[in-house]
């Protein structure tokens, strides 16, 4: 089985994530350690997930000068993460000097995806930085500069997806945060959209944190996103 669901240990606490990982079975999935939960723990907590036989997307959306990214991307791949990111918008020469800092690892290098616009941003907010473009029109934009630079994809909203997937190559992987089901509550997401949609729409991977984390059967929650995702694959 291909997995293509992502679970966001959005935690505070390694007690927390542990134990929802009791309750999954990593053959149904790979799991994602952001800012919270890395600020809390730190390089242990994404050392002892990996023990556990999960695939670690490791969401720390590094954006800095370009030595000081590539040597972050290279401290993190030595943790034996899967994917990690940088923000697109910290430009080519950033992006390209993080691949390259990548090659060492030859077969065991982790994928390296570039953030385009976060799901939390619509319009205006970009008019506030000074972007006046569309999320769309940005988000590839952000997608092409992430190709040009040789990562292996972007991390955009499922509003996006289509269009990338007509635009860029098969492989170039689309990972898609914000899925929520209908009964699911959007949070401080604003771009969302459901798993077939996403899936429909050409997302490879697809983030859900809530309602996985926080659904009464963590396990059965996630089946059901799985069941989703194989009856539009």
């Amino acid at each position: 089985m291909e997995k293509r669901i992502i679970v966001a240990l959005d935690f505070d606490r390694a007690e927390r994530a542990l134990k929802l990982l009791e309750s999954i079975d990593p053959a149904l999935c790979r799991v994602k350690i952001g800012k919270e939960l890395f600020t809390a723990c730190g390089p242990s907590l994404v050392k002892d997930v990996c023990a556990l036989g999960f695939d670690v997307f490791l969401d720390l959306k590094f954006h800095d000068i370009p030595n000081t990214v590539a040597a972050a991307v290279r401290v993190a791949a030595n943790m034996g993460v899967w994917m990690l990111n940088v923000h697109a918008s910290g430009g080519l020469v950033m992006m390209d000097q993080a691949r390259q800092a990548l090659d060492s690892f030859g077969s065991d290098r982790p994928l390296l995806v570039g953030v385009t616009v976060l799901t939390s941003m619509t319009k205006p907010d970009l008019e506030r930085i000074g972007v006046q473009a569309n999320p769309e029109e940005q988000v590839s934009k952000l997608a092409f500069l992430s190709r040009d630079a040789g990562l292996d994809g972007v991390v955009c909203s499922a509003a996006e997806t289509r269009l990338l997937r007509a635009q860029l190559p098969d492989e170039f992987c689309l990972v898609t945060p914000g899925i929520r089901r209908a009964e699911d509550a959007g949070g401080d997401q604003k771009r969302v959209a459901g798993p077939a949609e996403a899936i429909r729409n050409g997302s490879s991977y697809l983030v859900i944190g809530r309602p996985i984390t926080r659904a009464e059967s963590p396990e059965n929650a996630l089946k059901e996103f799985n069941s989703a995702i194989a009856s539009h694959s």
